[in-house]
């Protein structure tokens, strides 16, 4: 009886075990997502780096521009706004209404038919230079190096170096057989109309530490050189209205030292900025 009285209770204590952590919630598939996009979104990008040229690729990051709602240049090809610059005025009217100073006189959206001729004057050299109009002046290789545009003066071409060519032989004026045919081709279609043309040479920039480096002397001499090769192939020598070397005071590349800024300007001036041209 006595045992029995002083046996202690026996208590069972029994714990709820809730696995810990599982799968972590997911939050790993959305890191690796994120992770495999950027890694398409990469080889993307390396691919168009190589498979495009350098006007489709400007067209490609006017695309992108937050600021504008219209690619501001150029598409990079040959449907609409492949080269205007909705922002000229002497090709399509701006948002909104009302008038500049320079169009008082006019209705919003209705400019003198004289600029719209000399627009369709310079989208038609253009088109001869890309290939738009039928015959291709310039081969697939020699695009590479060309870019063209419309600005405030006229029709701008931007005949530049790459890494895999260049335009002039080492750091001197000396033409390569691609320049003279790029000349030539150039010469063929300003042809087409009788405006104004100027000629700019640009270099790279050149290390400090070089005793003479020489960038004025090379880009004046450079855009001698060019005049010359375009007056060679059949323009007349009282079209030029001017020739500058600029150095490297204006670069195309951030990158002072990059090839790109290797470069010549040839453009196609405007009618109305030379009065007796009309």
């Amino acid at each position: 009886m006595t045992e029995a009285v002083n046996r202690a209770p026996v208590i069972i204590k029994r714990k709820k075990v809730i696995a810990g952590g599982g799968h972590h919630g997911g939050a790993w598939k959305v890191a690796y997502a994120d992770f495999v996009t950027a890694m398409m979104a990469f080889f993307m990008l390396m691919w168009l780096l190589n498979a495009t040229t350098e006007q489709q690729r400007k067209g490609i990051a006017d695309y992108f521009a937050p600021t504008i709602p219209i690619n501001r240049i150029s598409g990079g090809g040959d449907g609409n706004f492949g080269g205007s610059n909705i922002f000229s005025e002497d090709t399509l009217a701006r948002d909104g209404t009302g008038a500049s100073a320079r169009n008082h006189g006019s209705e919003a959206g209705v400019f003198p038919q004289a600029a719209d001729r000399n627009d369709e004057s310079l989208r038609e050299v253009d088109d001869a230079l890309s290939g738009l109009s039928g015959e291709a002046l310039l081969s697939e290789l020699e695009q590479r190096h060309i870019i063209t545009r419309l600005t405030d003066e006229g029709l701008m071409v931007e005949v530049f170096d790459t890494a895999e060519a260049s335009l002039f032989i080492g750091n001197t004026a000396e033409p390569t057989a691609a320049l003279r045919d790029i000349a030539t081709a150039i010469a063929a279609a300003f042809q087409i109309v009788i405006n104004d043309v100027a000629v700019s040479g640009h270099t790279v920039s050149r290390p400090i530490v070089m005793v003479d480096p020489k960038v004025w002397e090379v880009s004046t001499e450079r855009a001698a050189v060019m005049r010359k090769l375009l007056q060679d192939s059949g323009l007349a020598p009282d079209r030029f209205s001017r020739q500058t070397g600029e150095a490297d005071r204006r670069p195309a590349d951030a990158n002072p030292f990059s090839v790109r800024n290797n470069r010549l300007e040839i453009i196609l001036l405007r009618d109305d900025l030379n009065p007796e041209r009309r």
